[in-house]
């Protein structure tokens, strides 16, 4: 019970933390580039045409709706996480974790085991949550509008239940969990690998070693999969009735499969992967001197 409160009030911190983060970087996922681009370098030094970062970005917020707006949807960001954090933990507790070793002696046997338990816990976790998810990126997109479409949770609870019923809850679900459930994949095989085949369990610091790859190929599977959490989001927004959502500003997509075909085609894949660094989008025109890149 303390375990499960102190990740709570860890987690919670952490969204709070992070939601101005979030809030740049859903707005960018959705292609919202309200400042022109300017004139910078890479990472090589080399000078490009880019477009302005996190802290650019998290200003001109800041300078419309002040700082408090840069925390719009943490609320039910914030019900989502401790949520989720509950229902993973307690899909774990009745699946159950201490007979893994005895019934599945091989290494490779446990991965399987202990990855299928935590890819049922995650979704279990993902599909509770994300009515609370697709609130929370309603209520940052509706920054592009000025829209107050959705500003409370009950309030957006009873909007969404009655021009779109009980599917509009689950906008952008199918390509999460898939997005989720890769990830998990890749990253546990990958590590797996990795701690049995390239690393020398001779080494002092091999639980170190391990801890690290596991990282690794964490941030790795994440970045393979970036796509997925780009279309569910883009898809939790699309035709609510939002400026952001809506044309002309954006397409109506009749699938997932719709907005990820429209965006591989457009080399949009990575929209929003980073927020520093950022070359301008694919079918975006700006007004600037051109003298100035000579």
């Amino acid at each position: 019970m303390a375990d499960a409160a102190s990740q709570v009030l860890l987690g919670s911190g952490l969204t709070i933390l992070s939601q101005p983060l979030m809030y740049v970087k859903v707005l960018i996922q959705v292609g919202y580039e309200p400042l022109p681009p300017t004139i910078g370098r890479n990472i090589f030094g080399r000078q490009v045409y880019q477009l302005p970062g996190l802290f650019c970005y998290a200003q001109h917020i800041a300078s419309i709706d002040g700082k408090r707006g840069l925390f719009t949807g943490l609320t039910p960001r914030l019900c989502s996480g401790v949520l989720g954090t509950v229902v993973h933990g307690k899909v774990l507790q009745d699946l159950g974790s201490a007979n893994v070793q005895k019934e599945y002696p091989s290494s490779f046997d446990r991965v399987i085991k202990e990855t299928t338990r935590e890819m049922i816990a995650r979704s279990a976790a993902t599909l509770i949550t994300h009515p609370f998810h697709v609130i929370t990126l309603r209520s940052m997109v509706q920054f592009i509008g000025r829209e107050s479409k959705y500003c409370g949770l009950c309030d957006s609870i009873v909007t969404i239940y009655r021009e779109e019923g009980i599917v509009g809850f689950f906008a952008g679900l199918i390509p999460r969990l898939l997005g989720d459930i890769i990830s998990l994949w890749l990253c546990n095989s990958l590590a797996y690998l990795i701690n049995t085949y390239a690393l020398d369990s001779g080494v002092s610091t091999m639980n170190e070693m391990k801890s690290y790859s596991q990282a690794v190929t964490g941030f790795f599977a994440s970045m393979l999969t970036y796509p997925f959490v780009l279309v569910s989001n883009l898809m939790a927004v699309n035709n609510c009735g939002l400026a952001g959502g809506s044309p002309p500003y954006s397409p109506i997509y009749t699938s997932w499969i719709d907005c990820w075909c429209m965006l591989q085609k457009a080399g949009n894949m990575s929209r929003g992967n980073s927020l520093f660094f950022r070359k301008v989008p694919c079918g975006k025109t700006y007004y600037c001197d051109l003298r100035m890149l000579i």
